[in-house]
């Protein structure tokens, strides 16, 4: 298994999301575990372009509530409502959301003042339920755009692809 983190700046978005994807998918080989995969994803999404924030808000109550998940960077919000922010528009109208400034915005919520772009992903199973979202913060005005949310949907795709079922227990 290659555990090793790559660093992907300087490659065009394209290439380098398409190397990641392979990498993460090369990792997570074999895993059915959705932390573990969200800390592993994270962890490499975030190190592979000197991210400010990358992470996964996970649904706590469905339609309702977000919760933090495994990321990478400064504390984050801890609990963010469905409809609220940036993490709970997506979450509530369940659409990615590429937010070229966060100040122009209306109600971002503020988890780190250094943040001045966002792009939130939703992330949903193999039976179109929405886990979590993915948010990725960078510390620049226009630091993502479709390139980005067509290479993080790619990537978080793996939680909607079918896994082999877990292994009959022993004994």
């Amino acid at each position: 298994m290659a555990e090793t983190t790559l660093d992907l700046r300087g490659v065009p978005k394209p290439e380098a999301y398409a190397t990641l994807q392979g990498h993460i998918e090369s990792v997570l080989e074999g895993v059915r575990d959705d932390i573990a995969a969200m800390a592993t994803m994270s962890a490499l999404i975030h190190h592979a372009f000197g991210f400010l924030w990358t992470g996964f808000y996970r649904v706590v109550e469905p339609g309702r509530l977000l919760r933090v998940g495994p990321y990478q960077g400064a504390l984050g919000c801890l609990d963010i409502t469905f409809g609220r922010g940036v993490c709970g528009t997506a979450a509530s109208e369940r659409r990615a959301m590429l937010v070229r400034d966060v100040n122009d915005f209306p109600g971002h919520i503020v988890c780190d003042a250094r943040a001045q772009s966002e792009v939130v992903i939703p992330v949903t199973d193999a039976t179109g339920t929405l886990l979590a979202v993915l948010d990725v913060d960078a510390d620049r005005v226009a630091a993502f755009d479709q390139d980005d949310v067509a290479g993080l949907s790619r990537i978080v795709a793996w939680f909607a692809a079918p896994r082999p079922a877990a292994p009959p227990a022993l004994g």
